[in-house]
């Protein structure tokens, strides 16, 4: 997801944050539009869990719609496309001198080594060059989500309180706007974009814990269920503040 730069301006959260409260309203807009439901009667999840093939598989499409219904207002950056008219010459890499080869016995020593690895890894997936699915923070969140989805496919239609859908809905939200934020990278013009949707998962965190002690006393919330999801919500919610105290220092300062 890319940006044109806004008039060269270099934006910070509460500029895009301002500007992504907009984009939200013009996509919420499209999803009426297209949507098979357009009064909103049937929750978004509960239509991707019927047409999925598994909770995983809701989730991963519930985020692909967030992002492509985001996506449709932002334009494209000139500058991405022209990286990618830059084809990778694969003559030049095969045929070209080499004063040495590299010693691959060597380099899977340092490959295996562990925890060195694991730590590349992190420090990696906090980069443009990174995976989403490398950033800790977002798996835990898309696990959040996948087990929310399990507990509500147990619960009875008929307890499906407008406070259940919304619970169930923002679970999958935080997920969905880390992803957004990642997507815009971590290079100073785009950084405030991240910090602006890592914040709206915030908020969709601190909605879940509201809602679910609305929901604590339901028949279908067994202890068990409501301790081990209210603890890892709480602790998530927690993380993402962290990440996004992290990404306005990185702003800030240039911390990489």
């Amino acid at each position: 997801m890319q940006s044109d730069g806004f008039d060269g301006e270099l934006w910070d959260e509460h500029r895009w944050e301002a500007h992504l409260n907009e984009v939200e309203k013009k996509s919420d807009q499209l999803r009426k539009f297209i949507s098979s439901d357009p009064k909103g009667n049937i929750p978004r999840w509960l239509t991707l869990l019927k047409e999925s093939i598994n909770e995983d598989d809701a989730f991963e499409a519930y985020v692909e719609e967030e992002l492509l219904l985001d996506e449709a207002y932002f334009p494209e950056d000139e500058d991405w496309e022209d990286d990618e008219d830059d084809e990778f010459d694969g003559e030049d890499f095969l045929f070209g001198e080499f004063d040495e080869f590299p010693d691959l016995d060597d380099e899977a020593d340092e490959f295996e080594s562990g925890e060195e690895w694991k730590a590349l890894s992190d420090e990696f997936a906090d980069s443009d060059y990174g995976s989403l699915d490398n950033l800790i923070i977002y798996t835990v969140a898309k696990d959040l989500a996948v087990d929310v989805l399990k507990w509500a496919e147990s619960v009875p239609a008929k307890a499906h309180t407008k406070n259940f859908q919304e619970f169930v809905g923002d679970s999958l939200k935080i997920g969905a706007k880390l992803a957004g934020g990642y997507s815009f990278g971590f290079e100073p013009e785009y950084l405030g974009a991240n910090i602006a949707y890592t914040k709206k998962a915030l908020a969709c965190a601190n909605q879940c814990l509201s809602l679910m002690t609305s929901l604590k006393s339901a028949d279908y919330f067994t202890k068990a269920a409501y301790g081990d999801l209210n603890s890892r919500l709480f602790e998530l919610r927690n993380d993402i503040g962290v990440y996004v105290q992290e990404l306005r220092d990185r702003f800030r300062f240039g911390i990489d």
